[in-house]
């Protein structure tokens, strides 16, 4: 198939092409973007993008991504794609606009205070920090329950019900940004992401590597939203300019509710291999409705259909993968 991807290069020149609309919206930018958590999983395909929108845009701001950098490559990708690095928090730049993509997840058993001080702490600290600085503040959909299957995922109307210390931080998190919105009069947006997915990670690499390795599925979590990380990325930067006082809640994710099951055996039939799975589906799941994000910044370019057959190959071919797994599957939010 002649759109298959086949390098990371390519991947990540994918992942980070802006729409049309997002370097009209991005031309409204009047300083630099500070990007905080530059190093984690979008953040280096999301600074590029914001960097080849504003060029695009003929702008000459800067971006400038803050984070602690454990992967030497990320931190040399993005220098060369003109992204400069800041890397102590007492001596953030200023910004016109900031996107805080803060946050931990994995490894909160065991160490709550620490995720607490991340996801809750820190941001009270950013928020304080950039005041009336324009800014998006990055979410997680684990802060809705687990809602049934039929009703079609979690609207933004729904109360919070965070199951575990992790989910119940990011809700934390997200009150700290309203408390400073309300306070300081700052624009924000929260961007609450329910999952992003490329070819190196996401939940669907994750279920192909167990086809492909015939491992075990577990599928009581039987349903899932996933979005394009190009996809993620251009709605983020376009929702940076839809900030208010307090801020506005958005969900993002892709407009299918998709079978576990029904995923694991397409890509059976791509390789060839009959899917091991175990467990019944629940009647529940963490799914997000993201109807009202979608009216304003249209559906997703690429959808899973394209996407399965590029994962496919991906595993067929061994790429490289970042072996940040979602946990997807976890159903009493401890991860």
């Amino acid at each position: 198939m002649s759109d298959l991807i086949r390098t990371e290069e390519d991947l990540e020149e994918r992942l980070s092409r802006p729409s049309p609309q997002a370097v009209r919206d991005m031309a409204n930018l009047k300083g630099d973007l500070v990007i905080l958590g530059v190093g984690g999983k979008m953040g280096p395909t999301l600074a590029r993008m914001a960097k080849r929108a504003i060029d695009e845009a003929g702008l000459n701001h800067a971006v400038i991504g803050v984070a602690r950098f454990s992967d030497a490559r990320s931190r040399q990708s993005l220098e060369a794609a003109g992204v400069r690095d800041r890397g102590q928090v007492l001596k953030l730049p200023d910004a016109a606009a900031i996107i805080s993509a803060v946050g931990q997840k994995f490894g909160t058993t065991g160490a709550e205070s620490a995720t607490w001080a991340t996801n809750t702490y820190l941001p009270g600290l950013i928020a304080e920090r950039y005041r009336g600085v324009p800014t998006l503040a990055f979410s997680t959909g684990n802060v809705y329950p687990l809602v049934p299957v039929a009703l079609g995922g979690a609207t933004e109307d729904l109360p919070p019900g965070p199951i575990g210390e992790y989910a119940q931080s990011a809700l934390g998190r997200e009150r700290m940004f309203e408390y400073f919105s309300r306070r300081d009069q700052t624009p924000m947006t929260i961007y609450r992401l329910n999952y992003a997915v490329e070819l190196r990670y996401g939940i669907l690499l994750e279920i192909a590597l167990k086809v492909w390795n015939g491992t075990p599925l577990d599928v009581r979590m039987g349903y899932v939203n996933v979005i394009w990380q190009g996809d993620a990325n251009v709605i983020a930067l376009r929702m940076l300019f839809r900030g208010e006082i307090p801020p506005r809640i958005f969900n993002v994710t892709g407009g299918e509710i998709l079978s576990v099951r029904s995923l694991a055996h397409r890509f059976g039939e791509l390789f060839g291999k009959r899917p091991v799975l175990e467990g019944r589906e629940a009647d529940t799941a963490l799914l997000s409705n993201p109807s009202q994000a979608r009216s304003l910044f249209g559906p997703p370019e690429v959808g899973v259909d394209q996407v399965v057959p590029w994962v496919a190959h991906w595993v067929q071919n061994s790429g490289r993968t970042l072996n940040k797994p979602s946990h997807f599957e976890t159903r009493d939010g401890k991860f």
